[in-house]
């Protein structure tokens, strides 16, 4: 999938007139590529849309009109598309108190050995931004990618689960018909 360009992004002013009929369109894909895993745990798997979605909103509330401005949104942001063969996510770690986040996110320390996608019967590690772990603390957001072989990708219709077997935390879903409809588009752009 390729990333994102210059051209692409809308003015604010521009944004604001397209975003009352674009925002429903793409909170309706979001709702499609987002999976549970277990009670605390939201996968977001992302692509052009929702990254694109993700830079306009950003520079609407922070009211980024600069091109260099735009351009760094532009350029973190698009870490978040996936390659070739590849799957990216948000994902969201969701606890509902401070408190109980705080304890939480330290127990989970780790997590980045700990989360898989399996496909044709191979697991794949999740390849996390290690810019959102620290060594006594996770992030409650992490940004992840799973590079798929060619077979996976090309066997993806068979079928893949995500599973995430941390000591604190154990939770798997199988993906649905739905779902790997949707993510496999991910695979053949």
């Amino acid at each position: 999938m390729k990333p994102l360009e210059f051209s692409e992004i809308r003015n604010i002013a521009d944004y604001e007139a397209e975003r009352k009929s674009w925002r429903p369109q793409v909170m309706a894909l979001k709702d499609r590529r987002r999976i549970r895993l277990g009670e605390h745990m939201t996968f977001l798997f992302e692509n052009r849309e929702t990254v694109r979605y993700q830079i306009q909103e950003m520079m609407r509330i922070e009211r980024i009109v600069e091109p260099e401005a735009i351009r760094h949104e532009l350029d973190t942001y698009n870490e978040l598309i996936p390659g070739p063969n590849e799957l990216s996510a948000s994902l969201l770690i969701e606890y509902e108190t401070p408190a109980e986040r705080a304890v939480k996110l330290r127990e989970l320390l780790g997590l980045e050995r700990h989360i898989w996608l399996e496909v044709a019967g191979r697991r794949t590690p999740a390849r996390f931004d290690t810019r959102q772990i620290s060594s006594d603390r996770l992030s409650s957001v992490q940004y992840l990618k799973f590079p798929l072989t060619a077979e996976q990708a090309a066997r993806w219709k068979e079928g893949a689960r995500l599973i995430v077997d941390h000591p604190h935390y154990r939770a798997e879903h199988r993906l649905t018909p739905a779902e790997l409809d949707e993510l496999g588009r991910d695979l053949t752009e």
